[in-house]
């Protein structure tokens, strides 16, 4: 009897151990929770910043920009180096346009004009504030002509920033002069460059843009 119980005993034990074994084998439905999604890369501090600083249309402001910058670059490095302009001299192209050679310490159009280094580096400054508050607003934009607008005011801007140091003068490379001269009429146009001219047109596109543009897209359509 006390072999038969302890037989009975280890083949319970035995029994029991080969049903777990045995459970492993047998098809289960296991049900977990599910893993939580991996944080964004940058997490959203950085896709703010890129909304800050990239919008939908600033690769078409920042194409615009860069060619005129370039644009404007290439042609002050021709009048300087190319047909070899000294400053004050002059080179008629049509009665009405002549290129004279002027070097620039203020603004677009000699303006608010700074003879001191102070004065100089201040406004160097002050065009870079310029240039960073136009690219945020660059990113902002909603529509194309205000993008090519601010692209061409950020290359022209840039552009005149470039001068005082690639061509090793405290100042703005202007040789773009209209005038018009008839017996009884002498007028002269503020001396001027490309960069000027571009930053004039983005002006007139914004003014454009939120004049008319904004007329267009609230006037009712008429259906066909």
């Amino acid at each position: 009897m006390g072999s038969d119980a302890k037989g009975g005993r280890v083949g319970c034990v035995a029994g029991w151990v080969g049903s777990a074994f045995m459970s492993t084998d047998m098809p289960q439905t296991v049900t977990t929770p599910p893993l939580p999604n991996p944080p964004p890369q940058g997490g959203r501090g950085s896709e703010g910043r890129a909304g800050i600083l990239w919008g939908p249309l600033t690769r078409i402001g920042l194409l615009v920009g860069l060619a005129a910058a370039a644009i404007d670059q290439a042609t002050k490095v021709m009048v300087i180096y190319g047909l070899q302009l000294g400053p004050g001299s002059s080179l008629r192209l049509t009665p009405f346009l002549d290129l004279v050679l002027a070097w620039n310490k203020g603004i677009s159009y000699s303006l608010f004009q700074q003879e001191t280094a102070f004065g100089q580096w201040a406004l160097i400054i002050f065009k870079a504030v310029a240039i960073a508050l136009l690219w945020l607003w660059l990113a902002r934009a909603g529509a194309r002509l205000t993008a090519v607008a601010l692209g061409l005011i950020v290359g022209g801007a840039i552009g005149n920033l470039l001068d005082p140091f690639l061509y090793r003068h405290q100042g703005v490379a202007d040789f773009i002069l209209f005038h018009v001269t008839t017996e009884t009429i002498h007028f002269n146009w503020y001396i001027f460059n490309l960069a000027d001219s571009a930053i004039v047109a983005g002006v007139a596109g914004l003014l454009y843009d939120s004049l008319l543009g904004e007329r267009a897209a609230k006037a009712p359509r008429s259906d066909p």
